[in-house]
């Protein structure tokens, strides 16, 4: 399995190429807010690793492996957010939320959340219970 560093790197290209059909080292650095060189070293890294295939000058290509495991940390994320959403997390936290604590769930943890979510969605009275449960902090 990649590191957090490298799902990072995985997660914005695959995003990328999703977008815009192709991902360079320059973009993958401005989203990420890295230098260049870093992202290189990466990507080097992730072409030994099988993730994706990448020639220096040409550019780069997801594997079948790193595709299937981009897809799956987009999935990761979105779902993340959307759960913090369902459950009343102020809109400005999510974001940084989600980065805090997406590398730290296993799989496992991640499909209840799923299983979580359907349920809220399929039971929105639950969704308006939970929002009489939220206390401002000067309530508490």
């Amino acid at each position: 399995m990649p590191t957090p560093s490298m799902e990072d790197y995985i997660e914005q290209i695959y995003m990328l190429i999703e977008s815009k059909g192709y991902a360079r080292v320059s973009d993958i650095a401005d989203a990420l807010d890295v230098h260049p060189s870093s992202v290189t070293k990466m990507v080097q890294k992730l072409d030994k690793d099988e993730y994706l295939n990448y020639e220096k000058y040409r550019g780069l290509i997801l594997t079948a492996q790193g595709k299937k495991i981009g897809k799956r940390l987009v999935y990761r994320h979105e779902l993340l957010e959307q759960f913090l959403e369902l459950i009343g997390v102020n809109p400005e936290n999510i974001y940084e939320d989600v980065e805090g604590i997406e590398h730290h769930l296993s799989w496992n943890s991640i499909d209840r959340i799923g299983d979580l979510v359907q349920y809220l969605e399929k039971h929105p009275q639950v969704i308006e219970e939970l929002k009489h449960l939220h206390k401002e902090p000067d309530e508490i």
